[in-house]
C-alpha cells in the first residue's frame, strides 16, 4: 500500500470481533474500531486532519502557528500535521496530567503554554478563567493563531460522519449495529458517528460514557464537563453511564491480555461500560433467537499511560503497593474511609471549630495562584504524596480540609490520611469547582 503522505493513511482502521470467551455475551456480536492504528495514533488524527487542513492549506510555508487547547491526542495530531507543513503548533490547556504525553509533545517541538484554568476542561461560561479569556481571543478577528477549536468546531464531527461511520456500516456488510459504545470527550465521535448510523437504521441505540463524577480518565469528560463542550448534544445519546478508573484499566488489561488490543484506559472504559451495560440485553436476547451486534470504539494506545497505571495499579507493572502511596487506596476504599463535605459544610466547619481547619490546595502553581481559598497553602499533589511518605508539615491533630479541581485526588488523600491516624481530616467534595459553582469567595494570589 504506496501514500504519497501520511495523511493518506488516516482513517480505514479495521474492526476486529472480540471473542465471546472473553466478554461472556452469548447473543450479542461485540466489534472493536480499532481508531488506535490511525497513523499518529488515535481516534483523534482523523478531526485533527479534518479542522486543520483549511487552515494549513490557507498558510504559508513556515507562516503562522497552530494552537489547541488541549493536553492529549489532538495536541499530538496537530503538532504533527502542522510540522508536515513547516508550522509551529502550541498546546494550551490547565495541566499536562499524563507526562507521557507532554514528554511526546515536547519531542514533537511543540510548543506547551499551561494556563490556570479552573475546572479540568474549558468552561466557556465561566467569563473569569484564564483558559476561557484565551479561547475567546482566538476567535477575535485578526488573531495570527491557527485556531482547530475541536470543542466547538462542527469539522470535528465531521470527520466521523465522513470517515468512521461509513467505515461501521461497511464492514458490517452495509448494515449499522444495533448498539453505538462511545467515551465522550469532546463528543466529536459520538456525535459524527451516530448521526451516519441512525441514517441507516434509526433504531441503533447509542451509549455515551463518561468518567465519574470525582474520577480522572484520559480523555473522558466526567457528566459535569460534558455539559460545557459545544459539541454536545444530550439528544445524541439513548443513555450516559460513569465508568470508574478502576474498572478503565479492568477493560484495558482485559483488551490487551486476552485480545492483543493495546488499548489506552478510553479503550478499556469503552469495552467495560459496554459489557456492562449489554449483559443485561443479552439476558432479554436469551431464548428468542434473535442476536444483535455492537461496535465500541478503542480511541488510542497503552504506551502513554503507563505512569497513570502505576499511580492506580502499581501491582500490574510489578511494583508493590506502599502503605503510604495514595495508589494503594482502590477507589471504593477511598469513598469509605475518605470524608467529604460539601462547600456549605467546609465553609461552617472553618467558621466554627478552634483551632480553624489547614486548607491545602492540592492543585498546580498557575491554578491556585488564579484563584484559591483564602488562607490556604498550596501543596501540589505529587509533593503532598511525597510528604505523607517522609512527614507532612503538619501534626496529627491539625484538622484539615483538603482541596484539588473536582474532588477525586483530595478524597483519596483524605483516605490516606485517616489511615496514617489523622483524626479530623476531610475532602472538598467537588473540588474548587464545586467551591466556585456554590459562590463561595475565591482569592487571586
Amino acid at each position: 500500500m504506496r501514500y504519497d503522505s501520511i495523511t493518506e493513511a488516516i482513517g480505514n482502521t479495521p474492526l476486529v470481533r472480540i471473542d465471546p470467551a472473553v466478554h461472556g455475551l452469548r447473543h450479542i456480536d461485540l466489534y472493536a474500531k480499532l481508531e488506535m492504528l490511525n497513523p499518529f495514533g488515535s481516534v483523534k488524527d482523523r478531526p485533527a486532519w479534518h479542522m486543520a487542513r483549511p487552515h494549513l492549506e490557507r498558510a504559508g510555508a513556515g507562516d503562522g502557528t497552530v494552537v489547541e487547547l488541549s493536553s492529549g491526542n489532538t495536541a499530538k495530531a496537530l503538532a504533527l500535521l502542522a510540522g508536515l507543513h513547516g508550522l509551529k503548533f502550541k498546546s494550551v490547556t490547565n495541566r499536562m496530567r499524563v507526562p507521557e504525553i507532554k514528554e511526546l509533545l515536547l519531542l514533537l517541538g511543540a510548543e506547551i503554554e499551561e494556563l490556570p484554568g479552573r475546572s479540568e476542561c474549558l468552561d466557556p461560561t465561566d467569563t473569569d478563567d484564564p483558559l476561557t479569556l484565551f479561547h475567546q481571543a482566538l476567535s477575535e478577528p485578526g488573531s495570527t493563531y491557527l485556531h482547530t477549536d475541536q470543542y466547538f468546531n462542527p469539522r470535528n464531527a465531521e470527520a466521523h460522519a465522513a470517515g468512521t461511520g461509513p467505515e461501521i456500516v461497511k464492514d458490517l456488510d452495509g448494515r449499522a449495529p444495533d448498539w453505538f459504545v462511545a467515551c465522550v470527550g469532546t463528543a466529536g465521535s459520538s456525535t459524527g458517528v451516530a448521526k451516519v448510523l441512525r441514517e441507516h437504521d434509526p433504531d441503533v441505540r447509542v451509549l455515551g460514557l463518561v468518567a465519574h463524577k470525582s474520577d480522572f480518565i484520559p480523555g473522558i469528560r466526567t457528566i459535569d464537563e460534558v455539559h460545557q463542550v459545544g459539541l454536545f448534544d444530550p439528544a445524541t445519546y439513548d443513555s450516559i453511564d460513569s465508568v470508574t478508573s478502576q474498572e478503565a484499566i479492568d477493560g484495558m488489561v482485559t483488551l490487551i491480555r486476552r485480545c492483543g488490543l493495546l488499548t489506552g484506559p478510553t479503550g478499556g472504559a469503552a469495552y467495560q461500560g459496554a459489557v456492562r451495560r449489554l449483559a443485561a440485553v443479552d439476558a432479554e436476547l436469551a431464548g428468542t433467537g434473535r442476536r444483535q451486534s455492537a461496535v465500541f470504539i478503542v480511541c488510542d494506545r497503552a504506551e502513554s499511560y503507563l505512569s497513570y497505571v502505576r499511580e492506580r495499579r502499581p501491582e500490574l507493572l510489578g511494583r508493590r503497593r506502599r502503605g503510604q502511596d495514595v495508589s494503594a487506596l482502590t477507589d471504593a476504599e477511598a469513598r469509605a474511609e475518605g470524608e467529604a463535605v460539601d462547600p456549605g459544610e467546609a465553609r461552617r466547619w472553618m467558621a466554627q471549630a478552634d483551632p480553624r481547619p489547614l486548607v491545602v490546595d492540592l492543585r498546580s502553581p498557575h491554578a491556585y495562584a488564579a484563584l484559591h481559598i483564602e488562607g490556604s497553602v498550596n501543596i501540589v499533589d505529587e509533593v503532598f504524596e511525597e510528604l505523607a511518605r517522609g512527614g507532612l508539615p503538619f501534626s496529627k491533630s491539625t484538622p484539615v480540609l483538603l482541596a484539588c479541581p473536582v474532588g477525586e485526588k483530595s478524597l483519596r488523600y483524605a483516605a490516606l490520611l485517616t489511615r496514617m491516624g489523622h483524626p479530623e481530616v476531610r475532602s472538598l467534595a467537588g473540588g474548587i469547582v464545586a467551591w466556585r459553582d456554590a459562590g463561595a469567595p475565591l482569592v487571586r494570589e
